[in-house]
């Protein structure tokens, strides 16, 4: 091969090896401008993804505020609050503290612990969820954002920490323990005992040994304290116990006394033991009860109730009152009633055939007579009960007091005689409940005095008042006291029953879960690994 030839044929290899370095960088070139292309654009994606979800999540933290979600799975809806509690807490205008007196995991060791006392005492595995409460603290929280206020709860251990009460107590003269709620809005403290918070779980009236129900009745507290704090104008209730250092009342009537004033403080009345004889009623109360009394009063006692109502001749006062069984003998009471229209007979009312039994005895159920006094009932339903209930007469008095009936007893009622418990023939509907009123105007404007009078003590007992899923005493007399004292956002809120949440599967749905877990759910991750890996490698 001549010399000519070979230089050519190693030219043409050269422009060969040339051409196909030339195309091998170009590919590199390419396959790296794909890569980056396709880096590119899963970094953008991942970005944008990342950038949508913080939006979304700070949309839904906005939404959440503005319109709070329930979102409550368990079946019997035990985290949910009332609409009675949203309302109020919509038309909260003040910011309230709400402190935990305790860890937030001490409600989890209450749990444990009095399931174990209920299965030493009754041999049942029973759920006493004190959890509960930590969780609808929160649900206070989230719907007081809806409004102008706001519910504000944090947790303090004032076992190391106890100088965290202090700046409290300087508003509130009880003593604060751990486990305690403290409510707080300004200068106004109101403290629910650990006594009280216990008292939020408890089983049903109607549990029996074998078979006990739960319920949660703490809603209604901590509502009626959230809303009580933040009350601008309280209503002061003096809750006459004593008369010159000596008590004005029976065992029955410390009873009824401690029920009342359990029932008011409860709905957000500020509830006080007075002195009747010492104490400066005009201007220390807005209103004034009186349970019970085992003995008359003098009269100088008397006129200071009556003043008291009259107030100056400003009125604007008000006063309830239940009588005795025992006390009979009373003329200077019987005659500052009288001064009201309102007379209390020696008798008591039965009725066999509008009746509830209560611990295996019968008595009688009341109605509403006044429908404008009392209001609209939740669950008219419900009966109204009136044990050993004095009925009332009204007078024909020449005076300007006004009477309202408010509650009577069925047509098929009769009475009984106090003194030698003869029943009487007649059957009608008798008063039981009435409110009188007096009243003074100064120009446009009308002021007025009530004196209401329960004729049955027994129907403000806290075995009555306190089981509001069966008789409707609590909300019919809230209704009638808010009306009288003119105090708005009070709302009785129902016991809720607590299912019992045991997950017991069959040996069948065990051996079906087992191998759901086990082989399944492995065998379906693998599969998609695979068939992801092997999409990756054929690209």
């Amino acid at each position: 091969m001549s010399k000519n030839k070979k230089e050519e044929i190693e030219k043409v290899n050269e422009s060969t090896a040339a051409d196909e370095s030339s195309k091998k960088s170009a590919s590199k070139k390419r396959g790296k401008g794909k890569k980056l292309k396709y880096g590119s654009m899963s970094l953008g994606i991942v970005i944008v993804v990342i950038a949508i979800v913080v939006l979304l999540n700070l949309m839904c933290g906005l939404i959440v505020k503005r319109y709070p979600i329930k979102l409550d799975l368990t079946s019997d809806k035990r985290y949910d609050l009332t609409d009675e509690s949203i309302d109020a807490l919509k038309s909260l205008e003040k910011d309230v503290d709400v402190v935990v007196t305790c860890p937030e995991s001490d409600f989890e060791g209450l749990s444990a612990q009095y399931a174990n006392m209920y299965y030493q005492y009754y041999g049942a595995n029973v759920e006493v969820p004190y959890t509960i409460i930590p969780e609808i603290l929160d649900k206070y929280s989230m719907y007081a954002e809806s409004g102008k206020g706001s519910v504000n709860v944090k947790y303090v251990d004032i076992n190391r920490d106890p100088d965290v009460v202090a700046r409290y107590k300087k508003n509130y003269n009880g003593e604060i323990t751990a486990q305690s709620l403290i409510f707080a809005c300004g200068d106004r403290v109101k403290v629910v005992s650990q006594q009280e918070v216990i008292g939020m779980v408890t089983f049903s009236k109607t549990s029996i040994q074998n078979n006990i129900q739960m319920v949660f009745n703490g809603e209604s507290t901590i509502t009626s304290a959230i809303m009580s704090v933040a009350d601008s104008k309280p209503i002061r209730v003096g809750i006459v116990s004593m008369m010159n250092g000596s008590s004005v009342v029976n065992q029955v009537g410390a009873n009824i006394t401690y029920s009342t004033e359990e029932f008011l403080n409860k709905n957000g009345y500020d509830c006080t033991e007075v002195d009747i004889a010492t104490d400066d009623l005009i201007e220390n109360y807005d209103m004034l009860v009186l349970c019970c009394p085992a003995y008359d009063f003098s009269e100088d006692i008397i006129t200071k109730m009556s003043d008291f109502l009259y107030n100056d001749g400003k009125y604007e006062k008000d006063m309830i009152y239940m009588p005795s069984l025992n006390a009979l003998n009373i003329p200077n009471i019987t005659e500052f009633l009288a001064d009201w229209k309102i007379q209390i007979e020696e008798s008591y009312i039965k009725d066999g055939t509008n009746s509830v039994a209560i611990s295996g005895k019968l008595y009688p159920t009341i109605t509403v007579s006044d429908s404008e006094e009392v209001g609209a009932l939740p669950n008219d339903t419900l009966p109204i009960v009136a044990p050993f209930g004095r009925n009332i007469t009204v007078l024909d008095k020449n005076n300007e007091t006004v009477i309202k009936e408010l509650l009577k007893s069925n047509e098929t009622s009769y009475t009984s005689s106090l003194a030698d418990d003869s029943d009487s023939d007649d059957r009608a509907a008798y008063d039981i409940v009435v409110k009188a009123r007096k009243e003074t105007s100064s120009g446009i404007s009308v002021y007025g005095s009530d004196l209401l009078v329960l004729g049955s003590p027994y129907m403000i007992d806290s075995s009555i008042v306190s089981n509001t899923n069966t008789y409707n005493n609590a909300e019919v007399l809230l209704k009638v006291i808010n009306n009288m004292s003119g105090k708005e956002n009070g709302a009785i809120i129902p016991e809720k029953a607590l299912q019992q949440n045991n997950i017991s599967p069959s040996a069948r749905e065990i051996m079906v879960i087992r191998i759901l877990v086990i082989f399944v759910l492995p065998l379906i991750i693998a599969c998609i690994g695979i068939v992801v890996l092997l999409r990756r490698k054929n690209r």
